[in-house]
């Protein structure tokens, strides 16, 4: 199990996308993001998060290690992702962004 570590934009995105989960679709995403992060979390190679390497974004820490891209949703117009990577120590998961696919 990896700790998850919040980069300021990504706490942002997922305090927004709380704030907005009042019922319907905004409390769908909401609860679709949380169980993605849990996977995460659990395991970055789950089979349902499709996690690939992205090469839109830097490593915040070091630019030589790669992003992540992780799935949120699937065969949805404007599907969420997370990106993220290991760090900034073992054991660490540092969440990037958690966006509409880009």
């Amino acid at each position: 199990m990896f700790e998850l570590v919040w980069r300021p934009q990504a706490r942002e995105q997922y305090d927004d996308l709380q704030r907005r989960a009042t019922g319907g679709r905004p409390l769908a995403l909401f609860k679709q993001v949380a169980k993605a992060l849990k996977l995460l979390r659990d395991n970055p190679r789950h089979p349902s998060l499709q996690t690939h390497p992205f090469s839109g974004l830097e490593n915040p820490y070091d630019k030589d290690q790669k992003v992540f891209e992780a799935y949120v949703q699937q065969h949805t117009p404007g599907a969420y992702r997370v990106f993220w990577c290991y760090g900034p120590k073992q054991g660490q998961i540092s969440l990037i962004a958690i966006t509409p696919h880009p």
